[in-house]
């Protein structure tokens, strides 16, 4: 067997496969053969049919199969010993027509090659890297919701915003008297900071142990019958007669008390003896807070990055666009030749960046493994757990629902992709000088408003007919 590649221009080519009797003889009368021992023929005991009487029956479309095969495998190994760069798979050339009765053959199948790219990941590639400055506005509020989180509930005698105002409930009458066959809660709890009305709300700004309010439970939840159950302890059949006002005696008030600044603090929150005063816990927070804004910035990097590698690589490449059409026509046979040549430059640009990708990952030895997959796979788990509100339980599950999630077919392909650009834009981000810049949130937001509005105004382009 011979095998010889021919190219016809930079993006097109063919390989040739010449096969003699030599080549396929053996394999064909071994599957007669086989053929002979496991097929009920009629008019034959299985295992009893002559070689002859195989040929004459199954030869011409074993011999066309077996030569197909060895053809067709011997262009792909071709391909990969020589490790050629191609787009799509070979096809059979045109035209091509076996006469089976022959003894030697040739098949021609027509591939089509990814563009050469001569990519520099190196110091002489300077790219933007964006952080986003962290201020000291973002270290109080930070400062504010981990102290309440660690902190505990108190009692009170004065209202205090997110309080729980506890007490006996009476009903109203129409003139503000209370009703005496009325509705009535003597352990009372109302969270006036989750009410839907501010009117409602403000009523309890100033008040004291003792005082009285009258509010409108129907108001504060805006008729949500599950609420006004529950804060009203009554049936949900019951709920139109609890129209009207209501008055709380108030009896307590249980404020959330957080925790205080000192060293049971500092160790409860960033382990022992890491951080001894008020000026090391800042510091502790803006470091905290400067590492859960780095996906954002790895993000960012991650478009300005594909947007330049298109812009410097993308926009002269060319491709085998009639090869490209002529593949996915053949394997798409329900489609059109000239329905597959405008879906072939409907993709162009996915194309383009298919290769880039591609030629990036073996420039800088970019490789995914399992153990890279199941990282991504247990972050996303992480992530989806802390939105199910199981962010308690998220490290424990973690693994779980990772396999869960790597089980599905569809869902493995989108980590696994995800992996690789992770990996991918990890290796550039090393490899080239950074140009990093600190912006405020606000300049960063604009930033990658400005990239979403250009992709927006690219995409709304191509969809607008050719005139």
């Amino acid at each position: 067997m011979d095998v010889q590649l021919e190219k016809t221009n930079d993006l097109e080519g063919r390989i040739v496969v010449k096969i003699e009797e030599a080549d396929y003889a053996d394999r064909v009368k071994k599957e007669l053969k086989d053929i002979g021992a496991n097929r009920q023929i009629p008019g034959f005991r299985k295992g009893h049919v002559d070689m002859a009487q195989l040929r004459k029956r199954f030869g011409k479309d074993v011999k066309s199969h077996v030569l197909n095969d060895i053809a067709s495998d011997a262009a792909l190994k071709y391909i990969q010993d020589n490790k050629l760069d191609i787009l799509g798979r070979p096809i059979p050339a045109a035209g091509a027509q076996l006469n089976i009765d022959d003894k030697d053959f040739t098949f021609t199948y027509e591939i089509g090659f990814a563009p050469e790219l001569n990519l520099k990941f190196d110091q002489s590639v300077e790219l933007p890297f964006y952080n986003i400055e962290v201020t000291d506005e973002m270290i109080d509020q930070q400062d504010k919701d981990m102290r309440e989180r660690a902190g505990e509930q108190v009692s009170a005698q004065e209202y205090a915003p997110r309080a729980l105002v506890k007490g006996s409930i009476m009903q109203l009458n129409e003139d503000g008297s209370v009703r005496e066959d009325g509705i009535q809660v003597t352990d009372g709890i109302l969270a006036p900071f989750l009410f839907k009305s501010k009117e409602q709300a403000d009523k309890f700004e100033g008040t004291k142990v003792g005082d009285k309010v009258v509010f409108n439970p129907f108001e504060t939840c805006d008729g949500n019958e599950a609420e006004i159950s529950s804060m009203l302890h009554i049936d949900r059949d019951k709920i139109e007669d609890a129209r009207g006002n209501f008055e709380i005696n108030i009896a307590e008030f249980t404020v959330l008390k957080p925790a205080e600044l000192g060293e049971e603090y500092y160790n409860k929150v960033f382990g022992e003896g890491n951080v001894k005063d008020e000026a090391q816990y800042r510091d502790a927070i803006k470091d905290l807070i400067a590492r859960a804004l780095q996906p954002n910035s790895r993000q960012l990097f991650t478009r300005m990055t594909e947007d330049y590698l298109m812009e410097t690589y993308g926009t002269e490449m060319a491709l085998p666009l009639d090869f490209l059409a002529r593949w996915y026509a053949l394997t798409n046979p329900e489609v059109k030749p000239e329905d597959a040549a405008a879906m072939i430059q409907s993709q162009v640009p996915y194309i383009k960046w298919d290769v880039i990708e591609s030629k990036a990952a073996q420039v800088l030895d970019v490789k995914v493994e399992e153990a890279d997959v199941k990282a991504v796979a247990k972050m996303v788990a992480i992530e989806q757990l802390n939105q199910y509100g199981l962010g308690q339980m998220a490290e424990q599950m973690a693994d779980y629902y990772a396999d869960q999630l790597l089980g599905d077919k569809q869902q493995r392909n989108r980590i696994a992709k995800q992996a690789f650009t992770t990996k991918l834009m990890s290796a550039i981000h090393n490899a080239v000088k950074l140009d990093e810049k600190t912006v405020s949130l606000d300049e960063f937001r604009a930033l990658v408003d400005t990239l979403n509005n250009a992709t927006g105004a690219e995409e709304a382009a191509a969809e607008q007919p050719a005139e």
